[in-house]
């Protein structure tokens, strides 16, 4: 799995982008809103972890603007903003899950791994092609 690690918080990132890559994933790692934002945008990832309180551009605006743009990316919002609305707030602008910090890892791969079995469910639905009775 390819994700796109978007965190400004140093030990954070470290901690979380270590378990991914020990768990064999690959991670590219960045700690602004806009770069995280032209990264979606420029590569293909089948996962965003992405914070919501980030400078320049915040966690909600960058989803926003990759779901307008048809980015259908799954996106593991994080968070110390724990109370219902802030999280409401995040999975209603785009955000796939929303985990609040502090988190064990095993559970941000256990989500991780979630969004993906959800997505490559949805997409078997979208790529079958029929024609007459051949499927």
């Amino acid at each position: 799995m390819r994700v796109l690690m978007v965190e400004d918080e140093p030990v954070i990132a470290s901690f979380v982008a270590k378990g991914l890559r020990e768990a064999g994933h690959n991670v590219d790692a960045v700690a602004t809103g806009t770069d995280g934002l032209h990264r979606a945008r420029e590569e293909i990832y089948d996962a965003i972890v992405l914070d919501r309180m980030l400078p320049g551009i915040d966690g909600i605006e960058v989803v926003r603007r990759l779901r307008a743009d048809g980015n259908r990316t799954p996106v593991l919002m994080l968070s110390s903003l724990a109370e219902v609305e802030q999280r409401v707030e995040g999975l209603r602008s785009g955000a796939d899950d929303y985990l609040a910090k502090p988190f064990a890892f095993i559970e941000v791969l256990a989500r991780l791994d979630a969004l993906l079995r959800r997505q490559s469910g949805s997409a078997e639905e979208v790529t079958r092609l029929r024609v007459a009775d051949l499927e």
